[in-house]
């Protein structure tokens, strides 16, 4: 399952949705909001989201993973809207048999999201003006 939220990601609460008494392995990623980027002190960050295309695209992501690696189960959250240092942006959670399925697709997962999904992150910086970072523009593409 994929989902965008509008209010923080309770990790604790997503983790209770991957329990199983057949998995021996739960493996989770949670990306957080930093406070600095490319030497520039950030101060928050801002999300916005297609979020009909990332549902379906996070979706399918989600379903390559359980058809790739044997895993019993899958969730990913992505956030939209402000977020302040410390939140939780992206989680990627995984529940398998073992261990190495579990880190295999959970790191699968994240990757993915980052590359495929629709997904604009603008920084608010202390001391210069907000910019949109790390969109194909900025990188030449």
């Amino acid at each position: 399952m994929f989902r965008i939220s509008d209010v923080p990601i309770d990790a604790d609460l997503l983790s209770k949705e991957l329990i199983n008494s057949r998995a021996g392995a739960f493996v989770c990623f949670e990306g957080r909001v930093r406070n600095h980027n490319d030497g520039c002190e950030v101060v928050s960050l801002k999300y916005e989201v297609y979020e009909g295309l990332a549902v379906k695209e996070g979706g399918r992501i989600i379903e390559e993973a359980k058809e790739k690696y044997d895993v019993l189960e899958v969730v990913g959250v992505h956030r939209q809207g402000h977020l302040e240092i410390g939140d939780i942006a992206v989680w990627v959670g995984v529940i398998a048999e073992h261990r190495g399925s579990a880190f295999e697709a959970c790191r699968f997962v994240i990757d993915e999201i980052k590359h495929r999904l629709p997904v604009w992150k603008k920084e608010h910086y202390m001391h210069k003006e907000s910019k949109w970072v790390n969109c194909s523009e900025n990188h030449g593409h």
